[in-house]
């Protein structure tokens, strides 16, 4: 895929629009790739004025301060934002909430303020705009689909509409999980227990969820975070429902149903 790097783009003179943060997951875990790919065949589909930092990109270190690393964590936020500052970076986009919420909420403290949205709310602004047009009668035009509630994106930062509105576009039929907004049942992975085993007790987090979100009867679980996709496709699989429920990014539907 032809991706734009923003070193390439600097030394050309060009400044783009928009930082496209693809973050630990989307760039090294296999499935997450998927979800990344899909969102740049929608930015490169729209022509949105984007570029990646490429290998200049590290983590920025959500997981160390969740597990209470906080030195290393200041100095990955330190380096990032130097090199986000030196670029001029005024607006990321990111696909995980993990990310964004660092972005947003943590950085500022540390000389890192940017306008920082997710992809959900960046999907829904480019279909509200017109510039994502969407085949009649798409892949999922019908089918039952539910959403799964990100807690980075939910309850931390009350993004609850943008994913479901973009969902909506799809001509789908949107069935709610009994635990959802912000009631919505953390799928097991954030706050580093990505990272590690869970404590011991009753039933593991992701398969508690997974569980509710089979019960709706959809056909698709979707979600908006490469963390809870990791989860919810374990729970999947487990429950032995590959065959019959699909765990898709928003992006991806999106990427799908494509004009």
């Amino acid at each position: 895929m032809q991706v734009p790097i923003m070193a390439e783009k600097f030394a050309a003179g060009e400044n783009p629009d928009v930082l496209f943060w693809v973050g630990c997951a989307g760039s090294f875990d296999q499935r997450a790739q998927k979800i990344t790919k899909a969102f740049v065949t929608i930015l490169n589909k729209v022509g949105v004025n984007y570029a990646i930092l490429g290998k200049e990109e590290m983590c920025t270190g959500d997981p160390v301060r969740r597990a209470g690393n906080e030195f290393m964590f200041q100095m990955m936020a330190y380096q990032n934002i130097q090199v986000l500052n030196n670029y001029g970076v005024k607006k990321i986009v990111t696909t995980c909430p993990h990310c964004f919420n660092t972005f947003k909420n943590e950085y500022p403290e540390l000389g890192g303020t940017y306008e920082v949205i997710h992809h959900a709310t960046f999907l829904q602004q480019l279909i509200d705009n017109g510039k994502v047009q969407l085949k009649d009668g798409g892949a999922f035009k019908g089918k039952k689909i539910t959403f799964h509630d990100s807690c980075y994106l939910g309850r931390a930062n009350d993004i609850y509409e943008a994913p479901r509105k973009v969902l909506e576009a799809l001509d789908a039929e949107l069935v709610e999980m009994k635990r959802c907004r912000s009631k919505g049942l953390c799928c097991g992975a954030g706050g580093a227990q990505m990272f590690k085993e869970e404590e011991k007790g009753d039933v593991r987090v992701n398969i508690d969820r997974s569980r509710e979100a089979i019960g709706t009867q959809a056909a698709v679980i979707a979600s908006a975070c490469p963390f809870c996709n990791t989860m919810m496709t374990d729970g999947v699989k487990l429950a032995e429902k590959e065959d019959s429920v699909k765990v898709l990014d928003i992006a991806e539907l999106i990427a799908e149903s494509l004009n």
